[in-house]
């Protein structure tokens, strides 16, 4: 169960044959959406006001403590709610995409790292769960090295 996005994997599903039917399916998505959207904006927010405090606390600091506390906390957060998840199944689909997906997304998505990352060494995955986390920081950094780079380099050509 891919509990990092908030539901699990995805199943081979019939097509709808009548018009009520797709309508159903049309519904589900969109309250899907909405749920994702709302929990989205609640943790985009939350993350926008713990960060900002957190920043004024530290502002002499070199070491980006707002940042890493968001983190930590939402991997915290992920955990908990995995593990509620895992041995008391509290919470329905729709909560867990507004939680999972939407909340803890919105809030910060080192926690569907966190997550995926738990759930290879709990496989027996170790050498792919270093992999993964190794590979994420080193690409995420070197994509963001080129997002900068490209800007630059488009700058001066434009």
């Amino acid at each position: 169960c891919n509990l990092s996005a908030g539901h699990p994997r995805p199943e081979v599903q019939r097509l709808p044959r009548g018009p009520v039917e797709q309508l159903n399916v049309a519904t589900e998505s969109m309250k899907a959406i909405l749920f994702v959207g709302l929990g989205g904006m609640i943790g985009s927010v939350a993350r926008y006001k713990a960060g900002g405090w957190l920043l004024h606390q530290t502002l002499l600091e070199k070491f980006p403590y707002s940042t890493f506390a968001v983190n930590v906390a939402g991997c915290l957060a992920a955990g908990v709610l995995a593990g509620l998840v895992e041995k008391h199944d509290l919470f329905a689909a729709d909560t867990r995409l507004f939680l999972f997906t939407g909340l803890l997304g919105g809030f910060t998505t080192f926690s569907a790292f966190g997550l995926d990352a738990i759930y290879l060494v709990r496989r027996g995955e170790l050498m792919t769960a270093a992999s993964y986390a190794g590979l994420s920081v080193i690409v995420g950094i070197a994509a963001v090295w080129l997002g900068y780079r490209l800007v630059a380099v488009w700058s001066q050509t434009g």
